[in-house]
């Protein structure tokens, strides 16, 4: 690796960086990137906040003997030449889960990833942004001025497009660096196995999204909620139309303000001084109409939405304290198994793991059961090997000393 003076700039005195809209610059890259060796760095940029679709609106490669190459992906169209050169070899992304879905939707999907900010999590890093890790890791300070700009915008402004390139050529030294720690640490198979469980991965689809507004605590009736949904529904199908993030037509506040107002005329809808937004005045009729047929839906949703059989653990103590003992005492054991390893504590279980097998643990409560009910559940090998003993022991504890658990466990 090539020495570098403390705490460099990156982007300094950087050369120009072009974009590729064109098929012949776009097989012309793929050919470079064919000669180039070892892994390839990938990174995605889309529109959050700015544009309804996650689709990507620049997707950059590099490859160490070939260089970086940004692609404008609604230019180009078929990635598939790209995706056969590079689906045989590790792809090395940060934070990947943001980004696969959106190069899958063009075509490009690995089978083997090096994950830079979850093998810093792993390797016990405190913090594990890019920029924090390069400067850390690799003395170089990157800026990081334009991670949530609108990438739909075009032409890109030459130092966004910098900042993009910058994001890629440095991911394979930062990859060695961090492979490199957690070989020292022993914790290379507990990452490949977790970077694997990131491709294995799909998005969940969402059952009732319309819950998740801003501000839903402050409704207190079935019928708010059913003017809360056809607001959100309505403002779901314009952002769809126009290719807006739907917050920039009506901020959720506002919605949520409607709702909890219940207004009985378009006159009363318009007056509301916490119903704003660009849009809130021009489709007034739109939203008056989602008013109305909240206000006249037969059937209100139900105040505590679909639910999967597992409560708010913050109920747990009067609806199931064994089960709140459960929890408490199992979550007290992996926090200290956590420290042990020097893994955070989300990255030793996800939370929602413990606490349905905590909810309902096996009947013979024993390492192998739990080792069962976790891996149920998505937990990897790794986990079972760190945390099934551990954990029926906790249950085990739970059931023979009934009582109040650990207050902040």
């Amino acid at each position: 690796m090539t020495e570098v003076s403390a705490n460099p700039t990156a982007d300094a005195e950087h050369p120009e960086v072009h974009v590729i809209d064109t098929r012949e610059e776009y097989l012309q890259a793929v050919e470079a990137l064919a000669g180039g060796s070892g892994p390839f760095a990938v990174d995605a940029e889309r529109a959050s906040g700015f544009r309804y679709s996650q689709r990507a609106y620049l997707i950059q490669v590099f490859r160490r003997g070939a260089g970086a190459f940004l692609f404008d992906p609604p230019a180009i169209g078929s990635f598939a030449e790209l995706q056969t050169i590079m689906r045989p070899e590790e792809w090395i992304l940060h934070a990947a889960s943001q980004d696969l879905a959106c190069l899958r939707e063009v075509g490009l999907d690995p089978e083997v990833i090096f994950d830079t900010e979850l093998g810093a999590r792993l390797a016990g890093l405190p913090r594990v942004g890019l920029a924090t890790v390069v400067e850390e890791l690799l003395g170089i300070h990157l800026a990081k001025a334009h991670s949530a700009a609108d990438w739909s915008t075009r032409p890109l402004p030459q130092g966004w497009l910098v900042y993009a390139a910058l994001d890629v050529e440095l991911l394979p030294d930062l990859r060695d660096r961090i492979g490199a720690l957690l070989d020292e640490a022993g914790k290379a198979e507990i990452a490949r196995q977790e970077f694997a469980a990131v491709l294995e991965k799909t998005t969940p689809v969402r059952q009732e999204p319309w819950r998740r507004l801003s501000g839903m605590h402050s409704l207190r009736s079935p019928r708010q909620l059913a003017i809360a949904r056809a607001l959100w529904t309505a403002r779901d199908e314009l952002a769809q139309q126009l290719d807006t993030a739907p917050g920039r037509l009506v901020p959720d506040l506002s919605l949520v303000a409607v709702a909890k107002a219940q207004p009985a005329s378009k006159r009363d809808l318009a007056a509301l001084k916490d119903f704003t937004g660009r849009a809130s005045r021009r489709e007034l009729d739109r939203w008056w109409a989602a008013v109305e047929a909240g206000t006249a839906d037969p059937e209100p949703p139900s105040m505590r939405g679909t639910g999967d059989g597992v409560p708010a653990p913050r109920v747990w103590a009067e609806k199931n304290p064994e089960a709140d003992r459960r929890l408490k005492l199992a979550r007290a054991a992996l926090t200290v198994r956590a420290e042990e390893l020097a893994i955070p504590v989300e990255n030793m279980l996800t939370p929602e793991t413990l606490r349905r097998v905590a909810w309902a643990p096996p009947a013979d409560t024993t390492p192998e059961t739990v080792a069962t009910a976790l891996a149920d559940q998505g937990a990897r090998p790794w986990q079972l090997e760190q945390l099934a003993a551990l954990i029926a022991d906790a249950f085990v504890e739970a059931r023979q000393a009934p009582g109040p658990a650990p207050a902040d466990a």
